[in-house]
């Protein structure tokens, strides 16, 4: 059981600072996950690691298993997941290096499963307040301990990618009120809601998004460089929270398929039952 789940984004591909580590490959039903889960011990408890992309950077944003990833999250005992990941601001305040623990999302994407559900089970879960109240408060704490430059809120918006914005699109995101970017979240926030794993983000904001027409045009390489010098800043956060969380949940992820389950028990198909049993059994069997 794993107290803590870690997923490293763009340009965090291992988990420094683990102790007694391994790796663990974990078989699903949705194919396989990015990578070998890392497992170890931090600050005394013990955490999952996934390379978001692949050790080596392997995988785009649309290719990503997200149902694979967080099944395997699920099996390995998680409950409370954090991910790393790289952002663009929308906000002239938020700026480049600084942390975002966003509370809202727009899923701006277009090709990409989102829910475990289906193939004769049915369930619609509340995605009303998509990023985990609990564990972004104690994230908070912890960087604020740490001494990071860190704002607490503010919309994510999740876009298909890979390609980054266009300057029209840029502005129209803005218009809508939109904080930061990105290209991951949406699928692994729904997923975890109805995996029942609390979510949370540690947004590494890299670069102004094009919007900013003072500012140069953002590379991939200023966004890995960028969150490579704030890897140090979520190891401080990572093994900061550890300590900071209850060994009970008293927010509303720890249930929330429990009036989500729509399909008549008895008309649930045996394989569906099986497929699902890790995120619906405590319900159906």
């Amino acid at each position: 059981m794993a107290a803590l789940g870690v997923i490293g984004g763009s340009g965090l591909y291992r988990m420094e600072g683990l102790s007694e580590s391994r790796e663990e490959r974990v078989a699903t039903p949705f194919g396989e996950p990015s990578d070998a889960f890392l497992l170890g011990r931090l600050a005394g408890r013990e955490v999952a690691f996934l390379a978001r992309h692949g050790r080596g950077h392997r995988l785009l944003p649309g290719e990503i298993n997200y149902r694979a990833n967080l099944y395997g999250f699920k099996t390995l005992g998680v409950e409370r997941l954090v991910s790393v990941s790289a952002v663009g601001s929308m906000k002239e305040h938020l700026k480049p290096l600084d942390v975002v623990l966003p509370d809202q999302l727009i899923d701006w994407t277009r090709h990409r499963p989102s829910t475990f559900f289906g193939e004769g089970i049915v369930a619609h879960a509340s995605l009303a307040d998509p990023f985990c109240a609990e564990l972004s408060g104690a994230l908070a704490r912890a960087g604020q301990a740490g001494g990071t430059r860190m704002h607490r809120g503010g919309t994510y918006l999740c876009m298909e990618g890979p390609q980054f914005s266009t300057r029209a699109e840029s502005n129209l995101y803005r218009s809508w009120g939109v904080d930061i970017i990105g290209m991951t979240n949406a699928q692994e926030a729904k997923l975890s809601r109805e995996a029942e794993i609390c979510y949370a983000t540690l947004a590494m904001v890299t670069d102004f998004d094009c919007w900013k027409t003072d500012e140069p045009h953002v590379t991939v390489s200023e966004v890995v460089n960028r969150l490579q010098q704030n890897a140090r800043a979520a190891q401080t956060i990572l093994s900061g929270v550890v300590g900071l969380l209850p060994a009970a949940r008293a927010c509303g992820c720890a249930t929330a398929l429990a009036n989500a389950i729509l399909t008549e028990p008895d008309r649930i198909p045996p394989e569906a039952r099986r497929r699902l049993r890790p995120i619906t059994g405590k319900y159906l069997d």
